[in-house]
């Protein structure tokens, strides 16, 4: 089953703008970079939509007023988004799916992808990776070449993404299995977009070949917060390691996963941390816990900060 299919999205309620953000939610350990990279290019996506729509306060938002029903001679693309929007998360997702494809088949990007995670997932639609595959192609087809910079572009990182999952992982009878070609479309992603979900794919492809290369990957979409990366670049530096500041250092990022890992993550992060906890001497783990607090208060102030208000 492509890797795809273990997205279990978080959406944040309100705006449609938080597809993006919560797109890959339930994938191993890709949350923290996904979601920020996301809050900015969607929230760019979201403004000039809003300016687009004359009248609109909130251009996604749900809890505005009832959408017309879609009517491609009454509707524009994006306001057929905007509508789609609406249903989606008012739980009409057979109206939703009506607007969206209208929007999609119009030029709208988001109402592509959006459509493609649907069917992804059998997200009100019975499951269906063909079609989720041809909604991710013509989001690359059209957009592929979009700046990394533009609006669009978490979505268009993410369907190429999704798209380097079907060639890796094949799909019956439709996408024969393809590892060149996944990874051309990974690497693509990783240096053009900088997605970290395609960075740490490809520091998985790189892990038995060439621990360098895999490090080299791992550590881009570890230092955007991708839990997964942290933990196997954490791994991978742990077993290259020749000192024990070396070793320390590899801990500490299996460490830092630990901390942010929730409960899709959890267990296998843990069972990770738990056996190199184990192999290394005391002044390693002392020296990976004082580096790994440095890190979080650093990069997560959020993290301790609801940490401390736990504990008192």
């Amino acid at each position: 089953m492509p890797q795809v299919r273990q997205r279990a999205e978080r959406q944040a309620t309100g705006t449609a703008a938080n597809w993006a953000c919560g797109r890959r939610a339930g994938r191993r350990g890709q949350r923290a970079a996904v979601w920020r990279k996301c809050l900015v290019g969607a929230g760019l996506f979201a403004a000039s939509a809003a300016l687009a729509l004359p009248g609109s306060v909130h251009a996604f938002d749900a809890s505005a007023d009832q959408s017309p029903v879609v009517n491609p001679s009454a509707l524009s693309p994006t306001e057929a988004l905007r509508s789609g929007a609406r249903k989606y998360y008012s739980g009409d997702k057979a109206g939703a799916l009506t607007a969206l494809q209208y929007a999609a088949e119009n030029g709208q990007p988001m109402a592509a992808w959006k459509l493609g995670e649907m069917y992804a997932t059998g997200d009100g639609v019975q499951e269906d990776d063909v079609k989720a595959f041809e909604y991710y192609s013509q989001i690359v087809r059209d957009h592929g070449d979009d700046r990394p910079d533009a609006p669009d572009a978490p979505f268009v990182s993410s369907a190429l993404v999704a798209l380097g999952s079907y060639y890796k992982n094949g799909i019956n009878g439709f996408v024969p299995k393809n590892a060149a070609r996944a990874k051309q479309i990974f690497t693509h992603a990783a240096s053009y977009f900088g997605d970290a979900d395609a960075q740490f794919e490809l520091g998985r492809i790189y892990q038995d070949s060439s621990s360098r290369l895999a490090v080299r990957w791992y550590n881009l979409a570890a230092i955007k917060g991708h839990v997964g990366a942290q933990a196997l670049l954490g791994e991978t530096l742990y077993n290259m390691s020749t000192s024990d500041t070396k070793r320390a250092r590899g801990l500490m990022w299996m460490t830092v996963a630990r901390e942010q890992a929730d409960e899709i993550d959890t267990p296998w992060i843990n069972a990770l941390h738990e056996r190199y906890f184990g192999l290394a001497n005391e002044p390693v783990r002392d020296l990976a816990r004082g580096l790994a607090d440095t890190w979080i208060e650093r990069n997560r102030p959020e993290s301790v900060a609801a940490r401390q208000e736990l504990s008192q």
